[in-house]
């Protein structure tokens, strides 16, 4: 009988390094998963700028997949996760309405941007921008508060 191998410092190098990737893996999963959760059970908030979508992207697809309308309660925002109902305040006069993130902006200095009808509804149509309040709400309560909203004001393709 021989001695028994010895693994190469070549090898244990790399199991060492495989460790450490999967580690770092796994702490970013964790902290995603964190911020899912902290994102939708609500409470968060931001002021800053918003602005409303431009009628040129009628019909072409958001980032979660869907058909872009500008009658629905949807908005764009790289501050939460896709998926996330926010309640947006405009600051100047104290209406609110309720969306759901499905699309990124581009716009650096914006903090949302919104559908023409969340835009009217908040009164900013004619000026374009506004100063606003987003807050974080739980689905269950954004989607009540949505569907709510849409027979309100008679709006027929707000599916969630």
């Amino acid at each position: 009988m021989g001695l028994p191998l010895q693994p190469n410092k070549k090898y244990i190098w790399i199991m060492v390094l495989k460790k450490i990737v999967c580690s770092i893996i796994a702490l970013l999963m964790v902290n995603f998963a964190a911020v899912q959760l902290n994102a939708q059970k609500g409470g968060d908030s931001k002021t800053g700028t918003a602005s409303y979508y431009h009628n040129k992207f009628v019909g072409r697809k958001t980032a979660n997949g869907e058909t872009f309308s500008n009658t629905k309660y949807t908005a764009a925002c790289n501050q939460y996760p896709l998926g996330t109902f926010l309640k947006v305040t405009n600051n100047k006069n104290g209406k609110t309405v309720y969306v759901k993130v499905n699309d990124r902006i581009g716009h650096p200095k914006r903090v949302i941007d919104l559908t023409h009808r969340a835009a009217k509804d908040l009164s900013f149509t004619n000026s374009g921008l506004a100063n606003v309040t987003i807050e974080v709400v739980n689905s269950d309560l954004g989607q009540r508060k949505i569907l709510a909203q849409t027979n309100e004001q008679g709006v027929s393709d707000n599916t969630l």
